[in-house]
């Protein structure tokens, strides 16, 4: 047992630390999102319960058939229900039934919402995509935010690399007398920011990489990491096409509208059902019947035998008649009563509504509202994704043409650290001077990461929106 125990925790052990034998693509994680995420999994609940309902529709459409056994004893006086009779003594009692009843026509209530059903089905798989759309779009915004994350903290530490080999050079300077200790010791706070900067963005690493492991339901982020795919942008790259191309390839495809779609054609069904309430209902139902009781009883066969009653006076001859001698009554056989007293009936019923307190017509008026209110959604959904592409479309223009400006910014700057580091070296300009413009580097190069992502992360959100799967 203990060795078993052992094997199960070793093996779940494993099973949490699977995730740091290899790097992680952005289409690993996704896939792997899809798969097991447990709102996903509630999603496609969802889904079987409208199969279910589906199914359910369709064997509301066969007739249904129910049967009712009985066995029971009588005391007391009653009539029994064979004989008509009263019956004081005990009493066993069997009662056997069964009915079938088929509707034949009920304004075709059944048949749509049958249709019904099925586009309640239809949505429901649509709005589960479209969930799983939404995981997908979460992850590649998590997974971008990291490379970020590990470009900054790149940054940041060869930014830390450079002041520290300035510190090491300036305390020889300083101990050879040729610069103020004061320049010394402002590089020195210099380099203890620049400390600090390193361990925020690898604290912002660490927290990026926490989110998307617990957006794949990893236990922590120990030992995760992913792949770093190659990201090149140019300054001559442009947006090859309109927000309303975009928008007229998106419309027809998005699930979200589809299924918005969908629900207004399932409203409209919802009115076709509360209309059938006014429609007269015609039915038919068979019934079949049968019983013992032990008060129906018999007598047993009768014995005849001649009985003298006289003498012809003449001849003395001897008359006889016939005599009917009965016996007590018995309890007729089961088998008997099952056969006779079978009873079978076939109605036909037609129920014509005429006032229900308007109980109809209410249905009537919300199916009415309910389209409104499915077609107002589906406008709604449809407006949503025109604002979401006409927003990613600025935003990734935006993005390019400030990527376009911070990597010409980021030139100029690194030229302009060159020449102030060159002029540090040789003490033509101040600690201060020098710090001043290692920061603008630091900020430039920042800016440079920031564009560079928003441009990724907005087309990636396009692509999407025209159906191109995400990848990087």
């Amino acid at each position: 047992m203990k060795k078993f125990l052992l094997l199960i925790g070793v093996f779940m052990l494993t099973g949490f630390s699977l995730h740091s034998q290899r790097s992680w693509t952005l289409e690993d994680c996704i896939d792997h999102a899809l798969k097991n995420n447990i709102q996903i999994r509630q999603y496609l609940l969802g889904v079987e319960m409208a199969e279910a309902g589906l199914m359910q529709s369709k064997l509301n459409m066969l007739p249904n058939l129910n049967t009712y056994v009985s066995h029971g004893w009588n005391w007391g006086q009653a009539i029994d229900r064979f004989t008509n009779q009263f019956a004081t003594e005990r009493v066993r009692s069997n009662n056997f039934y069964g009915q079938s009843s088929f509707t034949v026509f009920s304004g075709f209530q059944k048949m749509n919402t049958l249709r019904q059903n099925q586009l309640d089905l239809m949505a429901s798989k649509l709005d589960a995509d479209n969930f799983m759309d939404d995981i997908a779009l979460n992850i590649a915004t998590s997974y971008l935010q990291i490379l970020f994350a590990e470009e900054l903290l790149e940054i940041a530490v060869n930014q830390l690399d450079v002041t520290k080999q300035q510190v090491q050079r300036m305390e020889k300077l300083v101990a050879a007398g040729t610069l103020a200790r004061g320049d010394l010791l402002m590089i020195e706070a210099q380099l203890a920011t620049e400390e600090l900067r390193v361990i925020e963005a690898r604290n912002n690493l660490d927290l990026s990489l926490l989110f998307l492991a617990h957006m794949l339901d990893f236990p922590s982020a120990e030992g995760f990491q992913i792949a770093r795919p190659e990201i090149e942008l140019y300054e001559t790259q442009s947006m090859t096409m309109t927000p309303e191309q975009i928008y007229n390839s998106a419309v027809n495809k998005r699930p979200a509208i589809q299924s918005a779609g969908l629900k207004v054609e399932s409203a409209v069904k919802g009115l076709a059902i509360a209309r059938g309430g006014h429609s007269p209902t015609l039915s038919m139902v068979a019934s079949w019947g049968t019983g013992f009781s032990g008060a129906q009883k018999i007598g047993k066969d009768p014995v005849t035998f001649p009985l003298q009653i006289g003498y012809v006076e003449n001849t003395q001859t001897r008359v006889y008649s016939d005599v009917t001698q009965f016996g007590d009554f018995m309890i007729k056989p089961f088998w008997d009563q099952f056969e006779d007293n079978n009873n079978r009936t076939i109605d036909f019923r037609l129920n014509i509504p005429i006032f229900n307190g308007w109980y109809t017509r209410t249905n009537i008026n919300r199916a009415r509202i309910a389209i409104e209110n499915a077609q107002y959604e589906h406008e709604t959904a449809k407006l949503q994704l025109n604002k979401t592409i006409q927003q990613a479309y600025a935003d990734a223009t935006a993005s390019l043409k400030k990527y376009a400006a911070s990597g010409k910014k980021v030139e100029a700057t690194e030229e302009s650290f060159k020449y102030s580091e060159q002029r540090f070296n040789v003490g033509m300009l101040t600690a201060l001077d020098f710090n001043n413009a290692k920061n603008e580097l630091q900020r430039a190069q920042s800016e440079l990461l920031q564009a560079k992502y928003d441009y990724v992360f907005k087309t990636k959100v396009l692509d999407f929106y025209m159906g191109i799967p995400i990848t990087l």
